[in-house]
């Protein structure tokens, strides 16, 4: 998608409050989103449509100065700028930008989104009372690399040798890897970690995965930017791929199994709403995901000649066909 087309897309949210609902201050308020790539118009409307029911309107009573960077080096001055913006939050998307947004600024109250174990991350003290400017909705899972293992091995019954790729940087990447063992040891399958620490690397992994039966990949802001090449090096590589947004089956991947962004987005709205009305950040408590949904590429399935059993697709949210 250009951006363009990204611009016009976002120009089809509502743009005001549904009546009833009580008006925001007259203050126009300024909010920062700081993430690796622009962030998807499926996530990001979604976060737009609940802050206009809050009653804040962008055009009317709210500014957002979208902050994306290219590469996880970028992200630490495109924060800096942001703060210079004198934005009233941050809208942080993935630990990389949680961390810049945080070294950035200690006062400017930050909200993430979609960040693997926080507490893990240091980026807070506790999940009941973050303390400090932090706070926000995560995204873990602790178990989901094992069940996505788990479907692989449903869908690929001759499954032998599977490969994990992932970010070294990425401060979940040691309690994923270990879960990712721990599974294919229960499923007698033999596990080949891939690391990679930029975009630059993802042809040579690739490469490097070739003669495997499938491929796991860490749930990463890193990946998520590159979603579009991910999906288009795995069909190239005709390599089965278990992902967690669902935002991979929906350009092509062959299975999803994660939290529902959109409304992880969704609900970071109400954590700005609540701090541009006073709340301290350090005193929301910070939330999970309640459920996770799988989405299976049924036409994805077909072009690599794999049979997802009836089994799997009774399970699935959606298959698309």
């Amino acid at each position: 998608m250009n951006r363009r087309e990204f611009v016009t897309i976002l120009a089809c949210v509502m743009t005001r409050p549904p009546a009833g609902h009580a008006q925001s201050p007259a203050k126009v308020r300024r909010i920062g989103v700081l993430r690796l790539g622009e962030p998807p118009p499926s996530y990001i409307l979604p976060f737009r449509q609940a802050l206009s029911s809050l009653g804040y309107v962008e055009g009317q009573n709210l500014i957002i100065e979208y902050g994306s960077a290219q590469d996880v080096d970028g992200l630490p001055e495109i924060a800096r700028d942001l703060v210079r913006r004198n934005v009233d939050v941050i809208l942080a998307s993935g630990v990389p930008s949680v961390v810049s947004a945080q070294t950035a600024s200690t006062t400017t109250p930050v909200v993430f989104v979609a960040a693997v174990d926080p507490k893990e991350a240091h980026l807070v003290t506790s999940l009941t009372r973050p303390g400090g400017n932090v706070t926000g909705i995560s995204s873990v899972f602790g178990d989901l690399t094992g069940k996505r293992l788990e479907l692989l091995k449903e869908i690929v019954p001759s499954l032998s040798r599977v490969v994990f790729l992932s970010r070294a940087a990425n401060p979940g990447h040691a309690a994923y890897a270990q879960e990712a063992e721990l599974a294919a040891r229960a499923l007698n399958v033999q596990l080949q970690i891939l690391l990679i620490s930029s975009a630059n690397d993802l042809e040579e992994a690739f490469g490097k995965a070739r003669g495997a039966d499938a491929m796991l990949q860490l749930d990463d802001a890193l990946f998520t930017s590159e979603r579009v090449r991910l999906v288009e090096l795995a069909a190239r590589h005709r390599l089965p791929v278990a992902y967690g947004p669902r935002d991979f089956a929906d350009l092509g991947g062959l299975l999803s199994l994660g939290p529902n962004y959109p409304d992880l987005y969704r609900r970071a709205a109400t954590y700005v709403g609540k701090i541009l009305n006073g709340a301290h950040p350090g005193d929301l408590p910070i939330e999970q995901p309640a459920t996770v949904e799988l989405v299976i590429n049924l036409k994805t399935a077909n072009a690599l000649g794999l049979s997802v059993p009836p089994t799997v697709l009774a399970r699935a949210d959606e298959v698309i066909e």
